[in-house]
């Protein structure tokens, strides 16, 4: 059993999260320069088993598609052409940076510790994560 890695796409940032081996815990990885993600991801895909890959799919609340979604799908096409070995899903990623802020007052961060939009992204990721796995558990 691989890894799940998750992906909150950015324009400039991206978060990133992925499980423990067994699938059990998700964690937060990094946050990488969106240019500099391709490369991240092959890199670490080469050095951990990777299973899939889950991008958050960036939609408004409505559910109409958000201007980042062509940038995400561009990635997705990119990356299944490059890597058909991982495979990529997205899910849903709507109103995950609000849960991350909320986590964060709920863990205490000061308001400083708050603004840091790459801790924001990575917990994001998490939050994608956790739901995604979530979301297998209990179809």
């Amino acid at each position: 059993m691989g890894r799940i890695l998750s992906i909150d796409y950015g324009r400039k940032r991206t978060g990133l999260a992925v499980t423990d081996p067994l699938q059990i815990i998700a964690g937060g990885l990094a946050t990488v320069s969106t240019s500099d993600l391709f490369d991240f991801l092959k890199d670490y895909v080469t050095r951990e088993q990777v299973e899939r890959i889950v991008i958050g799919e960036p939609r408004q609340p409505n559910g109409e598609p958000s201007e980042n979604l062509g940038r995400v799908r561009e990635f997705v096409n990119r990356w299944k052409k490059a890597m058909p070995s991982v495979p990529i899903d997205y899910y849903d990623e709507r109103f995950t940076s609000v849960l991350a802020h909320q986590a964060m007052i709920d863990g205490g961060l000061k308001k400083k510790a708050r603004q840091n939009k790459a801790l924001v992204d990575e917990i994001s990721a998490t939050i994608i994560l956790e739901d995604y796995m979530r979301s297998r558990m209990h179809p």
